[in-house]
Order: structure tokens, then sequence, then C-alpha cells
């Protein structure tokens, strides 16, 4: 089921938090405002939600200090941002949503916020179906992924479940076949004849996989690669990946 949470994402900080209010794009659930926060940006946050009929909570400093774990970098405010195709995947297999789904990328194990923003926007500019993040392991939708992003992580088809078996192992009883990225031992990505419906799974940017991930996938694919170049970084992987999947 989808947890409450899972409906939004939080953006901290007073820049950020007026540019949500300001964008009419962007659907702004509730401000969260320090009592002793002051300044022109204040005044402005307060303006633009009064006007935007925003819910405007005025709180401890301390309260938004619990949900951004950064007093520096939450500069007194929040703001909760509707994700409208944000939710579990298992809400998102039941539902009409996933029929003729052909693609889902599966971050599993990226924690480097600007690889999850820039595998979240090229997965969105390649017209994927859904981006499997797991809540543990994976970055979190942070304000660095968030600007990675270029704010597509608002609107994108974000679906979470806790850990990345869970979610896969879904996926892989509804039909979706799992194919990991490896570095080596795979197919060739451009040789490679892709399922029908399929999930890209993508590792952590050091060690890869998981073993038990690893355990589960039906096939693997490489991107062959020249003058003894190792390996692509995990967001360039990403875009090469959902474009050439997509293509087909």
């Amino acid at each position: 089921m989808t947890h409450p949470r899972d409906r939004f994402i939080t953006v901290f900080g007073r820049k950020p938090v007026l540019e949500v209010l300001a964008d009419p794009a962007v659907q702004v659930d509730k401000v969260l405002l320090s009592r002793k926060a002051r300044g022109p940006e204040v005044d402005s946050i307060v303006r633009l939600a009064r006007k935007g009929s925003v819910e405007l909570r005025k709180v401890d400093i301390q309260q938004v200090n619990r949900l951004s774990k950064s007093a520096k970098q939450d500069q007194g405010v929040a703001a909760d941002v509707v994700a409208p195709r944000m939710g579990a995947v298992e809400d998102w297999l039941a539902s009409g949503q996933s029929r003729g789904a052909r693609a889902v990328l599966a971050l599993v194990g990226v924690t480097t916020p600007a690889n999850v923003g820039i595998a979240i926007r090229s997965a969105m500019g390649a017209g994927v179906d859904g981006i499997l993040m797991p809540r543990h392991g994976t970055a979190k939708l942070s304000p660095m992924v968030l600007k990675a992003s270029a704010g597509h992580a608002f609107r994108a088809p974000i679906l979470r479940c806790q850990r990345a078996e869970e979610g896969l192992a879904a996926m892989k009883e509804r039909g979706f076949s799992l194919v990991g990225l490896t570095s080596g031992g795979g197919k060739d990505l451009f040789a490679w004849r892709r399922p029908k419906r399929v999930v890209l799974v993508l590792g952590n940017e050091s060690t890869g996989l998981t073993p038990e991930v690893d355990a589960m996938l039906d096939e693997r694919v490489r991107i062959p690669m020249a003058e003894g170049v190792e390996s692509l970084n995990v967001a360039c992987a990403a875009t090469l990946v959902c474009y050439e999947v997509m293509k087909r």
C-alpha cells in the first residue's frame, strides 16, 4: 500500500520553497515555517502561500530540523509538494497504470543524489514507464536529487518499495523480466534482444548489484567499452540504456 509520505516530496530551504510556490505547474500541499524565521524571503513565502491558498503552518524550528536532518539546509522552512505519479509499486501494478508498460528503470543502491536525479530526468526523457526506487539503500528524494532532475522528479512515475528485492519480486510476478546492467559478462546491450516487458536494474556506483538482487535476474547486459575503460558513471549508463531500450 502507498505510504502517506509517498504522496509528497519535501523541499527544504527558502529559495527552493519560493521556487515551488512560484511555479504554477507544481502543487504545494503545505508549508512549514519556523516561528522565528524572518527576512524578505520569508515574507515572500508567506505571501505566495496565501496567494495560492496553500496551508501555512507556523511551527517550532525543531520540527523543521527533524524533517530535514540539517538546520543549515532547511533555513527554517519546508514544503510538501504533491507528486501525483509517485506511489507503491504494488498499487501501480494492481491499477490500470501498468497495462501496456514496456520498461521500468530500477535504481538499486544508487546513493549519489546527483546520479539519481540525472537518471530520473533521462528516464522521463526516454519515455520509461516507471522508476523503481526502494526506500532502503537508495538516495532519498532530496533537494539535490530534485535539482539534478531539473524538477522532473515531481512529475516522474516513481514506484516505491521498502527493499529492492520486494519491489523486483512484485514486478517479476506480473510478467516483467529482470535485466541487470553489469560491467562484464553479460550480453552486448546493442545486440541484445529485449523482452516485451523489462525492468532495467542498475546497482550501486562502486559495488554494483548485491548478490541477492543478482540472483533474481533473468538476464544480464553490458555496455561495450573501448580503450580499456571499465564502465560508465551510473547516471550516464542509465541514460544510454533507457534510450536504447525505448528506441526498440
